[in-house]
C-alpha cells in the first residue's frame, strides 16, 4: 500500500506547495487508486506540512512547486517528492504509478510565483 498526496487547487496540481487548497490523498496498491481523499491545508508554515503528510501516512508527494526546506524535511521522513508535475491530480497519480509521470524535479529557491 502506498499513499500519494498531491498539493492540489480545485483538484489539479498547484503550483505552489504550501499555498495549495488541498492535498487530494490516494490510497495506491499494486498499481491501482483504492481510495480518494481531499484533505484540507491545515495552514502554511515552516516545517509543518511535511511532518502532517508523514503523521497521516502519506508515502509520495506531488506538487507543481517547492521550496528546499520542505524538500529536505521530506527526505528525512523518506517521503518521495515529486516536483514540477501539472495537470489533475488524479492524472498526475495515474501517470506516476504507470512510471510516466513527467516532473521537473526542481526545488524553488525564492516565492516570485
Amino acid at each position: 500500500m502506498k499513499k500519494i498526496a498531491v498539493a492540489s487547487d480545485n483538484k489539479t496540481v498547484c503550483g505552489h506547495f504550501g499555498h495549495c487548497e488541498t492535498f487530494e490523498v490516494f490510497e495506491t496498491q499494486d498499481g491501482k487508486i483504492l481510495k480518494e481523499e481531499s484533505v484540507a491545508n491545515p495552514g502554511h508554515r515552516p516545517g509543518f506540512l511535511p511532518n502532517f503528510l508523514n503523521e497521516i501516512g502519506v508515502n509520495v508527494i506531488i506538487s507543481g512547486g517547492m521550496g528546499g526546506g520542505a524538500v529536505a524535511i521530506f527526505k528525512e521522513h523518506n517521503i518521495e517528492t515529486v516536483i514540477g508535475a501539472k495537470g489533475s491530480s488524479k492524472a498526475v497519480v495515474e501517470a506516476y504509478l504507470a512510471g510516466t509521470l513527467k516532473a521537473d524535479g526542481s526545488a524553488c529557491d525564492e516565492h516570485g510565483h
